[in-house]
């Protein structure tokens, strides 16, 4: 997978917070990601993290 730091990804599952997206602040064999609806953060495993996307929205998709 095509990841990068900045990106907005859309998961299967909603954080108990109602949203389904997060922004990807760090990348290794962990991810650190940060919910887009009330600012939580959470490091996870990478598998687990592949395995759960469902859509990437690239941070420069915006800019032309």
């Amino acid at each position: 997978m095509n990841i990068s730091v900045g990106d907005i990804l859309k998961l299967k599952k909603k954080h108990p917070c109602g949203s389904f997206e997060w922004e990807v602040l760090r990348i290794g064999a962990d991810f650190r990601l940060k919910c887009l609806g009330c600012g939580h953060q959470v490091m996870l495993p990478r598998p687990q993290v592949e395995k759960s996307i469902k859509s990437i929205r690239t941070h420069d998709a915006g800019q032309a």
